[in-house]
């Protein structure tokens, strides 16, 4: 199947119908998927890879810039990630069950790297949203379906005691990855309400730091675990606190585009970093089309 370059509405009536009437198409699909050849070797300089992301959802986050709902239309979401997937030296995706299966029902996914988003329960806005349970995919789902791995978002909030049953969960599917040869990738934060009651990430060097030693220690081996680290001003300072491969979050839409670019540049130079996942930033671009933005970013890597 030749690999798609847009989204249009009788695609996507497609996937509804084929979900309706023979759901099991979506099982013999990932069973006949072409797997990626070089597997977490991406195929940009120095293997680095280029993934995109597309879980916030799941989470109820589906703010992009200043649109709250920007990621709430299914259709347009779909459309920005097949044309971002179709662009040279982007290596995979990262996503809830609900995306990814789209995006293999609409034949986007052959070659490339799958990353499955585990844990979704922390919804955005709620009381509840540091004791982020695992109601996403599972290790075994990840595994039989031929993914490459799994991901999961890990909070700390020295305030919140439910910090301790998420990270008990997360250290126990690194571990359920780790015995199938899968990659767990650990995206940590130091985090806490502030006096609005809003949970936000402290991006101090200091915490990123600390959050990134306290995720490498987690499960009884870390074979197979690769960080997810947010890009901050004094990244060298980070990646030196540790051996992990790491994967830069692009984070949220800058309005300044040309720095954002900068300081991820600044970032890929360390030989830590072994690669970029990057989401909104490049979905919903403030400036420019989503080629644009995602051959800006893959040029980095190429440089």
């Amino acid at each position: 199947m030749t690999a798609p370059t847009t989204v249009t509405a009788a695609d996507v009536q497609a996937i509804t119908t084929t979900r309706a009437t023979d759901p099991g198409r979506i099982a013999r699909l990932w069973a006949e998927r072409r797997q990626p050849a070089r597997g977490l070797v991406g195929q940009n300089p120095d293997g680095r890879l280029m993934l995109i992301a597309a879980d916030h959802p799941a989470r109820g986050a589906l703010r992009a810039g200043d649109d709250a709902l920007a990621m709430g239309d299914r259709s347009e979401l779909l459309d920005r990630m097949v044309r971002a997937l179709s662009r040279p030296g982007v290596d995979g995706v990262l996503g809830t069950a609900d995306v990814i299966e789209d995006l293999l029902l609409l034949g986007a996914l052959d070659d490339k790297v799958v990353i499955g988003s585990m844990n979704r329960g922390g919804l955005a806005g709620t009381v509840f949203e540091i004791d982020d349970r695992f109601t996403g995919h599972d290790a075994a789902t990840i595994a039989s379906f031929g993914f490459q791995g799994g991901k999961m978002l890990f909070r700390i909030d020295p305030n919140d005691a439910s910090t301790v049953r998420t990270m008990e969960a997360t250290a126990n599917a690194v571990a359920d990855l780790a015995s199938r040869g899968l990659m767990a990738m650990v995206e940590p934060f130091i985090s806490g309400r502030g006096d609005d009651g809003k949970v936000r990430n402290d991006l101090s060097t200091e915490a990123v730091i600390r959050s990134a030693t306290v995720a490498a220690g987690l499960a009884p081996t870390s074979a197979y675990t690769w960080l997810k680290l947010p890009v901050i001003d004094d990244m060298d300072a980070v990646l030196a606190a540790t051996t992990l491969p790491v994967l830069l979050l692009g984070g949220e839409v800058s309005a300044d585009q040309g720095a954002q670019l900068a300081t991820w540049s600044k970032a890929l130079a360390n030989p830590v970093v072994r690669g970029m996942i990057v989401g909104r930033s490049l979905l919903f671009p403030p400036t420019g089309t989503v080629e644009e933005a995602v051959d800006a970013t893959v040029g980095l890597m190429q440089r």
